[in-house]
């Protein structure tokens, strides 16, 4: 799933050598933390989130596929002045 997202979303960023997974483990949920350019961070939410909510769709529905469960998180960071 890691190697699904990751491949997502640099197909959608200007920068997809910035885009990097952290895959974390809890109470039976696998988190995955996605983190892309503070530029690049629009185009992976979309307008209204559009876009961010159908990949969380697409992840969820391969893991559950897999009987697994899942979430995303895109950990935004700031850019300073």
């Amino acid at each position: 799933m890691q190697a699904f997202l990751e491949y997502v979303v640099k197909g959608l960023v200007d920068r997809p050598d910035a885009v990097s997974v952290a895959v974390q483990e809890r109470a039976g949920t696998t988190l995955y933390e996605l983190r892309v350019h503070p530029t690049d961070a629009g185009k992976v939410i979309g307008k209204q989130g559009a876009t961010i909510h159908a990949i969380r769709a697409l992840l969820q529905a391969g893991a559950a596929k897999k009987g697994l469960r899942c979430a995303m998180e895109l950990v935004e960071e700031r850019v300073e002045r």
